[in-house]
């Protein structure tokens, strides 16, 4: 039986060792702490298919320079860490251009047009059909002038294939009767969803993986080894080498450090997002809402009602601000008058962002026998069942069904586009 060595048990990591299961490699996950806390346990638990545009803001803009100046507003970079990401920001300044945006977004398009038909089998599979919620989500706005310099990317996101349609003040009270009656506009994303709780999915994953003879291994991996041409290996930290014909590096934030020991460059950061779950408050809302002008979302899960968002630079080592779930949750109470807070309880996870928005999937360029799946920022649940398809198409030989040039580790290298 051929072996496969996964590296992290994130949701990424763990679709695609269940795939590579079905299609019958012999599995072992490599990951430093199975039960530790993960951006795949804390998100928002969006099924965002509708979120086929890059994340792209002009670093001269006002708008940026407001958020940098407030430490809990919601964009932030620590300065300690601010000369680690220029190359970063470099790149992300380029995103905003219109031919960069325009391919980027088609990129992402490719990816979330099939996440439904991916990510239902998985579900089946895990016995968690029950779990998944499709009743689209709301994007409110309180000012006309927010509204209307949005309508672009409105328009751009419907040639894209994004269903959506406006909805007036009076019917948003209606769908959403708990939220404040502040909200001019709204637009109704037709094909989002959500699910009970995204951690669910992740123990659903972890526990079928191992049921079906997958070996979980503590180890906290260093490096990625091809010294042995026939298999490649992942050395962990007490010198530990595990083996594999193939190898699929899906570290979320930490990846980055793992390509680079095969000397593949890649612009990765970890964007550390915020939230605070409300486990009394899950039924004031129907659907997730994104707050557009204030840049949070609330999303009604089954352990209560989460309250996310802002993104913040500070690298993987620097202890949490928590005082920013709290400036998020000050925000709700403007927006979700007399939520129950009782049993409050706040997190904040690393999601692995590329300046493009768009992961990093297929080989690397040292070795066809190393795939990464890494690099999902906002989107790890959405697309986690679709990047294992697309893995396990790679596995088999097969044809991915998409062009992956978009998202090689090759658009890293000097001279491309956002480098």
């Amino acid at each position: 039986m051929t072996e496969l060595v996964v590296v992290g048990a994130g949701v990424i990591g763990l679709a695609c060792a269940r795939r590579a299961q079905q299609l019958g490699w012999q599995v072992t996950l490599l990951d430093r702490d199975f039960e530790g806390d993960r951006a795949s346990h804390g998100n928002a638990g969006g099924i965002a298919v509708s979120e086929s545009t890059p994340i792209a803001l002009s670093a001269f803009s006002l708008k940026a320079v407001r958020w940098l100046l407030d430490p809990l507003g919601p964009l932030a970079i620590r300065l300690r860490h601010a000369p680690r990401l220029l190359p970063w920001l470099r790149a992300f300044q380029q995103v905003g251009e219109p031919g960069n945006f325009r391919r980027i977004s088609r990129a992402l398009a490719a990816l979330n047009d099939r996440v439904y038909a991916d990510l239902l089998p998985m579900l089946n599979d895990l016995g968690l059909s029950g779990q998944l919620h499709r009743r689209g989500a709301l994007a409110v706005y309180e000012t006309d002038a927010a509204f209307a310099a949005d309508a672009a990317e409105w328009a751009w996101k419907r040639e894209l294939g994004v269903r959506w349609s406006p909805v007036s003040a009076d019917t948003l009270r209606a769908l959403e009767p708990a939220l404040a009656p502040v909200f001019r506009h709204g637009v109704m994303l037709e094909d989002w969803a959500h699910v009970d709780d995204p951690l669910n999915i992740v123990r659903a994953l972890r526990e079928r993986v191992r049921g079906d003879g997958g070996r979980l291994v503590s180890a906290d991996a260093v490096r990625v080894s091809l010294d042995d041409a026939r298999k490649p290996a992942v050395v962990d930290r007490d010198g530990r080498r595990h083996a594999g014909d193939r190898v699929v590096v899906a570290a979320g934030a930490w990846s980055g450090a793992l390509a680079r020991t095969l000397g593949d460059p890649v612009l990765l950061e970890s964007e550390r997002g915020y939230n605070t779950t409300l486990p009394a408050a899950g039924g004031m809302l129907s659907r997730e809402v994104i707050f557009a002008e204030r840049k949070f979302v609330a999303t009604p899960l089954a352990v209560g009602m989460r309250i996310g968002g802002a993104a913040e630079f500070a690298g993987l080592d620097a202890p949490p601000n928590y005082r920013r779930s709290d400036a998020l949750l000050a925000l709700a109470r403007r927006y979700l008058p007399g939520m129950d807070e009782r049993g409050a309880r706040r997190w904040m996870g690393n999601r692995p962002a590329t300046p493009d928005s768009l992961p990093v999937l297929g080989p690397s360029n040292a070795s066809g026998q190393v795939l990464y799946a890494f690099g999902h920022g906002h989107l790890g649940l959405t697309q986690a069942a679709t990047t294992a398809a697309i893995v396990g198409s790679l596995l088999a030989g097969g044809d991915p069904g998409i062009d992956l040039r978009p998202y090689s580790i090759s658009r890293f290298n000097k001279g491309n586009p956002l480098c």
